[in-house]
């Protein structure tokens, strides 16, 4: 598999290499643009914490979500002894969703 993928790419790479100008580019070309444009101001901007049991609580039932719709779309196939890992899953995402909730009073963020 590895051979075929050398061979499948070795003649594309020499190709572009054949045919590219052989001019060395711009210097503006290189500098760091923002949509376009010269970036003012930091780099690096303050991250609010306020908002971080939001994008916590968001993820994990975002991720309960998906995997609810999958086990509740084939509920009636499977066997009633697969309720049991789904019940333990549920379980380590409520405690997640605890967790974020006791930080976010800890820190008096709400």
């Amino acid at each position: 598999m590895f051979g075929f993928a050398v061979v499948a790419m070795a003649p594309a790479l020499i190709i572009s290499r054949m045919i590219s100008p052989r001019k060395r580019s711009n210097p503006v070309k290189f500098l760091p643009m923002e949509c376009g444009q010269v970036p003012t101001g930091e780099g690096r901007t303050h991250f609010m914490m306020q908002y971080y049991p939001y994008i916590l609580m968001f993820v994990v039932f975002d991720v309960m979500a998906i995997f609810l719709y999958a086990w509740g779309s084939a509920l009636l196939e499977i066997p009633k002894m697969a309720t049991l890992p789904m019940m333990g899953f549920l379980a380590i995402m409520f405690g997640a969703m605890a967790f974020a909730l006791y930080q976010s009073g800890r820190r008096r963020i709400w």
